[in-house]
């Protein structure tokens, strides 16, 4: 069984050689991490607790929560990653499993709006960027930032009212930088209907926010 030591035919570094994990790439990182590597699945939740928990946490909406949901998505990664097929984006793998363990929360209980300026109940300064649909610049004016965190409150009202699948969209599309591919992958759905989501989520939102246009 090969552990924290390259495997062979993985492209890594010889066994002989301690494995730096940060040069791995996913699909790499996964089989280590299936041939019962602790130290690989360590990093495979490094690199994605970050971005599954602000996916989450902006879909439900609750930090504690979102954590709780986190948790269970890397459970379920767990118990699955024996069936993640590396000819896919592992991205892709989780992000869908993180989106529908959030869309599963929602289904019993009504979402609250979703912030753009970052969770309220964040106790790190990590949390809160991890919360934060838009940044804020660094090079604004006091009289800039307040029209902006103004400006976020609106928008946070505006996003909070548009349906759970435009307001996954928007956020993979606009704060991940995911391509339209994957998000649909992620939301198991058509092409097509991503771009609709993005489309429809867009209009409404102008919609939503047409009284704050000069």
């Amino acid at each position: 069984m090969c552990r924290d030591t390259a495997c062979p035919g993985t492209g890594s570094p010889s066994p002989a050689r301690i494995l730096d994990y940060s040069t791995l790439t996913d699909q790499q990182v996964v089989q280590l991490a299936r041939d019962g590597s602790e130290r690989a699945y360590r990093e495979l939740i490094g690199r994605y607790q970050r971005p599954v928990f602000s996916l989450i946490y902006r879909l439900v909406r609750d930090r504690e929560k979102a954590e709780d949901l986190a948790q269970d998505t890397f459970i379920k990664v767990l118990n699955a990653i024996d069936r993640y097929n590396p000819e896919y984006k592992f991205s892709s793998w989780i992000f869908k499993i993180a989106h529908n363990t959030g869309l599963d929360h929602l289904r019993r209980r009504r979402p609250d709006t979703l912030s753009l300026d970052g969770s309220p109940h964040a106790r790190t300064a990590a949390e809160t960027e991890a919360s934060t649909i838009t940044p804020e610049s660094q090079d604004e004016t006091p009289e800039q930032f307040t029209e902006n965190r103004e400006l976020g409150g609106e928008i946070e009202v505006a996003m909070g009212g548009l349906r759970a699948e435009y307001r996954t969209a928007i956020v993979l599309c606009h704060v991940e930088g995911r391509p339209y591919e994957e998000i649909a992958e992620i939301m198991d759905v058509p092409l097509g209907t991503v771009k609709t989501y993005i489309h429809r989520g867009r209009k409404e939102l102008m919609q939503k926010l047409e009284h704050l246009r000069c």
